[in-house]
């Protein structure tokens, strides 16, 4: 059982990188899905598909190997939430990497949450 199953997505994205894999396999969730929708159109990654294995099922993701380092950084963990007003939401790196902020009309990424004029749970970033 993972307390924290978006860390442990962010983990094994950054370790299957350093690493040098060209796909990792994850369980699958709705909320991991809406993450891996951001990462995948801002072009962190080429792509994931979703894949039953037995019951369950899985996502599987192709690593964008063209990029020399990927940063993954948690920041609202199940301990300690961190929310973030549409004005509080800054670019990440000088805008060479991504928020990705959970709002009320789903997961996206902080330049979509800022021109659509919402806050919300400020998941992680990457650089």
């Amino acid at each position: 059982m993972h307390t924290d199953p978006i860390a442990d997505l962010l983990t094994r994205i950054r370790n299957a990188h350093k690493a040098g894999h060209e796909r990792v396999t994850i369980d699958y969730s709705t909320q991991k899905d809406a993450i891996l929708n951001v990462l995948a159109r801002k072009n962190w990654i080429k792509k994931f598909e979703i894949k039953e294995n037995g019951k369950f099922k899985e996502a599987e993701i192709m690593l964008n190997l063209e990029r020399p380092e990927m940063h993954l950084k948690r920041i609202s963990k199940p301990g300690q939430r961190i929310y973030v007003k549409k004005h509080d939401i800054k670019k990440v790196k000088n805008g060479l990497g991504i928020a990705i902020v959970s709002t009320s009309k789903g997961i996206m990424s902080g330049e979509e949450a800022y021109h659509e004029n919402l806050g919300g749970e400020f998941i992680c970033e990457i650089y």
